[in-house]
């Protein structure tokens, strides 16, 4: 971490309303004076969404802090973050979990877990278009 520096950037978590997301959120807040965080999470029921609601409130105490509802699957949505916060830092922690899931449903891995990081991917590389 010596080498890399937070300070003053805008970062990009996706699944922040998870439990990893949601404390690697809070340690960017307890670490570093002056950083932006903007949060995304499709706030599925997968389970209890008062978790997530919990975490969120939490959360919204750093006025840095800007939360979108929204699926890293919807590429307009991903697309326009980037355009509105101009994100310097991005980490994808969004995924559908759940090996058993997998099974019943298919469609939401293929959904979050191949498409929305595909949309992650894209929008990071053409974040440099100028």
């Amino acid at each position: 971490m010596s080498n890399v520096s937070l300070e003053g950037k805008t970062v990009l978590v996706t699944g922040a309303a998870g439990f990893i997301g949601s404390n690697l959120v809070k340690r960017l807040y307890k670490d570093l004076k002056d950083v932006t965080v903007i949060g995304i999470d499709n706030m599925n029921d997968y389970y209890d969404v008062r978790l997530k609601e919990a975490r969120l409130e939490e959360l919204a105490a750093h006025p840095s802090f800007t939360f979108v509802k929204g699926s890293i699957a919807d590429k307009e949505l991903i697309n326009r973050i980037f355009k509105n916060h101009k994100p310097q830092i991005v980490v994808n922690l969004a995924a559908q979990a759940g090996v058993r899931y997998s099974i019943i449903n298919p469609d939401a891995y293929v959904e979050s877990n191949l498409i929305g990081f595909y949309n992650i991917l894209e929008a990071c590389r053409h974040s440099y278009d100028g």
